[in-house]
């Protein structure tokens, strides 16, 4: 358990910086990009062309990358979940208008940009049963996630740390694949969604320094406990219709590693360099109990990297009810 009075405190100190946090790390609604500047113009003379040009690169594209952008889709879809949970945890007033709650707003308003540009491309692709998709999109929002950080914002926001570097990861990837068969427009919509999220992945990195600097020995220790619990993707309960919450996901995580596009190895090499970003080797002034944290996280890289040595990838497709036969 932790001292939420000291949490409290930290997360008051920290929210005084939250306007510098939104001006380095989130893009002036005016500025940023949209989902319409990617897609075709259903006013303009081309627009059955470049439809027509949209669906042959999809129907061509790989079943198990496919699958992932489809996932990857879902996933940023499910975002009235992950505002609920970060507007709730310890240090958040939602009545505020000003400090950690305009940061989620903010942020999630980013995020929002994604789930509807991607949506939008699978709608038009033809290759997608919109259904089923949908089915998996309001199951995942009602079945809700358990992160393992409870209300904790260190917790969180090394949890954060992590996924929002793996979407990034992910969705660069899936653009980078898609570029290598002619894609280039889908490589596009990937690539600007992945710059967003590396943005994102930066701030909540530059908010577990923060308080590093505040409170490093309970920082240690909540850092130990979310890799210990390990850190699970947020649509990690994804279902279709007809299964059980989680059913779905096992297979979702065997095409993304088959497509290479999110494997075993990204998730050390994440956890690598966020030991090397936050500088966990050389924190000083840590009790005990944290010591020994830093000295297990340390060692966790190359213990992970033994036991993703030995690990196989399914082989076998499974087939998803969202692609179309």
């Amino acid at each position: 358990m932790y001292n939420k009075l000291v949490r409290l405190e930290v997360m008051r100190n920290l929210g005084k910086e939250v306007g510098d946090f939104i001006t380095s790390y989130l893009t002036p609604v005016e500025k940023i990009w949209q989902p319409t500047d990617f897609l075709p113009d259903p006013s303009s003379d081309t627009f059955k062309y470049d439809v027509e040009e949209l669906q042959t690169y999809a129907q061509e594209m790989g079943y198990d990358l496919f699958v992932t952008l489809i996932g990857d889709c879902i996933t940023e879809e499910a975002l009235p979940s992950y505002e609920s949970w970060i507007m709730g945890i310890d240090g958040v007033d939602q009545e505020e208008r000003t400090g950690w709650s305009q940061w989620v707003r903010s942020w999630t308003a980013e995020e929002n940009r994604h789930g509807d540009l991607l949506n939008k491309y699978l709608y038009l692709c033809g290759r997608v049963n919109m259904r089923e998709v949908e089915v998996t999109t309001q199951y995942l929002i009602q079945d809700g996630f358990d992160l393992g950080t409870s209300m904790d914002p260190y917790r969180n926001f090394v949890y954060t740390s992590f996924q929002e570097t793996a979407t990034n990861i992910s969705h660069r990837r899936v653009g980078t694949l898609a570029k290598q068969s002619g894609n280039g427009k889908l490589a596009k919509m990937c690539g600007v969604i992945a710059a967003d999220e590396a943005r994102h992945a930066k701030a909540y990195k530059h908010f577990v320094t923060r308080i590093f600097e505040l409170d490093p020995s309970e920082m240690m220790l909540a850092f130990e406990d979310m890799m210990r619990k390990k850190i699970v993707m947020p649509a990690h309960l994804m279902r279709e219709s007809g299964q059980k919450a989680g059913e779905l996901w096992g297979h979702f995580s065997d095409a993304a590693q088959r497509a290479m596009v999110y494997t075993g190895q990204d998730y050390i090499n994440i956890l690598s360099d966020l030991l090397t970003d936050w500088k966990i080797e050389y924190i000083t002034g840590l009790n005990e109990k944290a010591e020994k944290a830093q000295e297990y996280l340390m060692k966790l890289p190359s213990r992970l990297q033994k036991i993703t040595d030995r690990i196989a990838t399914p082989d076998l497709q499974y087939q998803f009810k969202w692609v179309k036969s």
